[in-house]
């Protein structure tokens, strides 16, 4: 996945990994720790901030200003791609602002949309019913992803 990015942003000197507060935001940790590894350009890790269970009665906040995000390459990331509406309210944050480009990142899609937002990287898809539940927990050595 982390060459994925960098491909689609080669020519980019900075990109802006933008992790959604949780599972979203150690997930772009990682992405981060790799990307610099093998891309000159700066990443720079942006926190994104919202109230999961209501995104649209607390809204959205980020720890980078919208000046330092405008006109650059965005990635938005989540550990786990389900219904879509934490997924769908951060890309609607980032749209508010002119961007050189937006892409989203997810660890985990199950398919299960109710918005019309997609991953255009993803970890695994998994068809999963309704029921079930999938669980990331991010460690020191061994990151582990299960379903429940």
């Amino acid at each position: 996945m982390d060459y994925q990015i960098y491909e689609a942003n080669v020519s980019e000197k900075e990109i802006i990994i933008a992790g959604i507060d949780g599972g979203g935001l150690y997930f772009a940790k990682k992405i981060q720790t790799v990307l610099k590894e093998i891309t000159e350009a700066e990443i720079t890790l942006c926190k994104v901030f919202m109230d999961k269970a209501n995104p649209l009665k607390s809204g959205v906040k980020t720890s980078v200003p919208e000046e330092e995000y405008t006109n650059k390459s965005v990635v938005l990331v989540d550990d786990v791609l389900n219904s879509g509406t934490t997924l769908i309210y951060g890309v609607h944050h980032f749209l508010k602002t002119p961007l050189k480009q937006l892409k989203t990142a997810v660890l985990v899609n199950r398919n299960h949309k109710k918005y019309p937002v997609k991953a255009d990287y993803k970890g695994v898809s998994l068809s999963t019913s309704l029921q079930e539940h999938v669980h990331v927990k991010f460690q020191a050595k061994n990151d582990i992803v299960y379903l429940d």
